[in-house]
This record gives C-alpha cells, structure tokens and sequence, in this order.
C-alpha cells in the first residue's frame, strides 16, 4: 500500500474509537488470546489498507496495536476471524 495513502478525517477516527471503546467496556473489556492477537496483527501488516508508517488501519483509523486486542472489535473489511463475547 501506499504511504500516501489517506486516513479518514479526525472526527471519524474519533466516532469508530468512541463506539469501539463503549462496546468493549460495556462487554467487561474482554481481550483476544495472544494467538489471536497476533494473528490479527499479522492479517493487518499484510493489508493493503494498513498504512505502517502509522500503525494505523486507513479504512477505520485505528492504531491496529490497540484494536487487535479487544474482543469485541472486527476488522472493517472483515479479515479477522469472529470471535464470540
């Protein structure tokens, strides 16, 4: 992918952060295994929409690191396998 390429703007990156964040408290903040962690993050360095320069995944904005953590969040282009909360 390019490095170019754009992220969503502030206040989208915001809003996805706040709903994913409500949710994943709301659920009790429940993680992936370390597997899966790593799983997902080696999903999303292959994207085409991870921009590596950021850590961040240019579809939704997210700093993967984070993200990939939480249980309760899925990839925007669904590359991560569900997981059940």
């Amino acid at each position: 992918m390019s490095e170019d390429q754009k992220m969503p703007s502030i206040l989208e990156m915001v809003k996805n952060f706040s709903r994913d964040l409500a949710t994943y408290i709301a659920k009790g903040s429940p993680n992936v295994t370390e597997e899966d962690y790593k799983e997902r993050v080696e999903t999303c360095e292959v994207c085409p929409s991870f921009k590596k320069s950021a850590s961040r995944c240019t579809t939704c904005g997210c700093l993967v690191e984070h993200k990939a953590k939480w249980k309760t969040t899925n990839c925007p282009e669904d590359k991560w396998k569900n997981q059940d909360v």
